[in-house]
């Protein structure tokens, strides 16, 4: 998994509203938070923090996305369904979640499978990671994670 002082290579990935590029942000970071699917309870309430948020991650001089393996419709779909702000990006490839390291082997009822773990990253638009969430549990984890962005 990716951790603080690595460098992830550029990318472009399409979102549900066109396409995002990390190089091309406005703001000098970048929260990515990837969740395992849209539309799930834990997924739902870390999409609703960030997006409560995401002012004050943009005075902060950051942008915010969320990236799971579901399509762009999909998550159109999750966007509109609890009002979501933050970005929503489709790797239905897993292309960026396999970079990022959270593309993994879990295990749920004795079965092992393919997904993402749950994990948060501040990102420099150079690529270099400034912090890293490897296990992330839901409840305020938003507002921690904007704590340490305001302390960097």
């Amino acid at each position: 998994m990716l951790e603080p002082g690595q460098k992830i290579a550029p990318f472009t990935l399409p979102t549900d509203t066109g396409s995002f590029s990390l190089a091309g942000q406005s703001g000098d970071k970048t929260v990515i938070f990837f969740f395992p699917r849209a539309d799930t309870s834990g997924c739902t309430k870390e999409a609703i923090a960030f997006s409560g948020l995401l002012d004050a991650f943009a005075a902060a001089g950051c942008g915010v996305i969320g990236i799971s393996k579901d399509s762009a419709a999909k998550q159109a779909k999750f966007r509109a369904k609890h009002g979501l702000t933050c970005l929503l990006g489709a790797d239905d490839t897993t292309d960026i979640c396999e970079q990022f390291g959270v593309w993994m082997e879990k295990s749920m009822y004795g079965k092992t499978y393919m997904g993402i773990q749950r994990a948060t990253f501040i990102l420099a638009n150079d690529g270099t990671c400034l912090a890293a969430w490897p296990k992330v549990k839901v409840a305020g984890h938003a507002e921690e994670v904007l704590d340490t962005l305001r302390g960097l």
